[in-house]
């Protein structure tokens, strides 16, 4: 197996909440969806050109020790439009964590921003012209 297969793809990416049913509305809304698959104490969407899965889970379930303060890796999202959908998720109570930020010597092919949920998860958002390219060759 090359190394290029050893990780294949983002399947799920899991946020925990102390108030499960406040995020899930909050999600809900944020997406303008609703989540395809509930149970108590956790909720799921599939989102995205890939249908990659956003669960939200109680944080009751949380292994021992987690942290609800933001840390570790942040996932970015792949967006169309950074500064608008910056600018509502803010508007809908998340606050800036990262501000946007050009990795790409000003050319805007790798722009990134995030913020921290209502819940306290780390959502990064961005441009991408990778993602858009793979996008395209798949659909071709």
């Amino acid at each position: 197996m090359s190394n290029s297969a050893v990780l294949r793809g983002l399947a799920t990416v899991n946020f925990y909440a102390v108030d499960h049913a406040a995020a899930k509305k909050w999600y809900s809304e944020f997406l303008e969806i609703e989540p395809y698959f509930n149970v108590p104490g956790y909720t799921e969407f599939r989102i995205g050109d890939y249908q990659q899965e956003l669960g939200i889970i109680d944080a009751n379930y949380a292994p021992e020790g987690y942290s609800m303060n933001p840390s570790g890796a942040i996932v970015h999202w792949h967006v169309d439009d950074l500064k608008g959908t910056l600018d509502r998720l803010i508007s809908m109570g998340a606050t800036e964590f990262l501000p946007i930020t050009d990795h790409s010597q000003g050319k805007g092919t790798f722009v990134t921003a995030s913020v921290v949920d209502p819940f306290g998860n780390v959502l990064g958002i961005m441009t991408n012209v990778h993602y858009l390219d793979i996008l395209k060759q798949k659909n071709s």
